[in-house]
């Protein structure tokens, strides 16, 4: 079976600013380019990727279209927009829609001390933009705060696709289920236009290397309960998953527990279909 991987990063200091990995101690503060990825997806049944910011600046968006053009296998990029200033967003993304390797729009929003931040009215006025092109917006919550926050902008710009990238950090290192993570889900999943992203599942466990298909289990199927197959995606988010253990253990446990909670046509939306529907691959 074709999988198409919705979450790959690279980063390259002398590409782009990425504010984040500053002061950052751990193995991912150093460059991540496609080449070192490349051979970890031969291991797989990967045949197409999606890059996705790591920086809130046109550099690091033109640095993933750049590799995107001249790679074989990643299918889209999702880039950054200056969402605070609608009038600046729109002369951008006449430009990038131009590039047919742009697909979409994340901000680093987990990074705003407020987590209310996509509810500033330039900031809605500009998914409204978004959503006026049909450009689809990851949203990469890791609290209940920017669940809410979600709900709110789903009503707002009720038009605008957004994508929960990494299922919102369910709380699988607590084991809770599902609390008032699986409220709000429950909540975001009466929203047509709110999709799920299973990705980033190995870090959110807080058990270095050694998670399992087990671990992750309650929430994939609980998402995939709510949501429904046609409303989910998968990603592997190298290299941060790389936290958590190699890429290829990464998308064997995420295939064991989609494997066993569906269908193959089913199975065969959430790790290919939805993801080239979604994006517009």
């Amino acid at each position: 079976m074709e999988i198409i991987d919705t979450h790959v990063h690279i980063w390259n200091f002398a590409k782009a600013e990425y504010d984040w990995l500053k002061n950052d101690t751990s193995i991912l503060n150093r460059n991540y380019d496609i080449e070192e990825l490349e051979a970890e997806v031969k291991k797989t049944a990967i045949t197409g990727g999606v890059l996705v910011q790591a920086a809130n600046n046109f550099e690091d968006t033109n640095w993933m279209l750049q590799v995107a053009n001249a790679s074989g296998w990643i299918k889209g990029v999702i880039g950054w927009m200056p969402l605070e200033d609608p009038s600046f967003t729109a002369t951008a993304l006449k430009q990038y829609l131009g590039n047919p390797y742009f697909k979409g729009v994340r901000h680093l929003i987990h990074d705003e001390p407020d987590p209310q931040w996509l509810l500033q009215p330039a900031v809605l006025q500009s998914l409204s933009l978004l959503a006026a092109y049909d450009v689809p917006y990851d949203i990469v919550g890791v609290t209940p705060q920017h669940l809410i926050t979600t709900l709110e902008v789903a009503q707002k710009v009720p038009e605008l696709r957004l994508m929960l990238d990494h299922m919102n950090q369910p709380p699988i290192a607590s084991g809770e289920q599902f609390g008032e993570w699986g409220e709000l889900m429950k909540a975001a999943a009466a929203h047509k236009n709110i999709y799920v992203k299973i990705s980033g599942l190995g870090t959110c466990s807080k058990k270095g290397a050694n998670w399992s298909a087990r671990d992750i289990q309650p929430y994939i199927e609980f998402v995939l309960e709510h949501f429904g197959a046609n409303r989910c995606v998968c990603g592997g988010d190298w290299p941060v998953s790389l936290l958590a253990g190699n890429y290829n253990n990464t998308w064997q446990h995420y295939i064991k527990v989609l494997s066993d909670a569906l269908s193959d046509a089913d199975l065969r939306k959430v790790v290919n279909t939805n993801a080239i529907a979604f994006y517009n691959l």
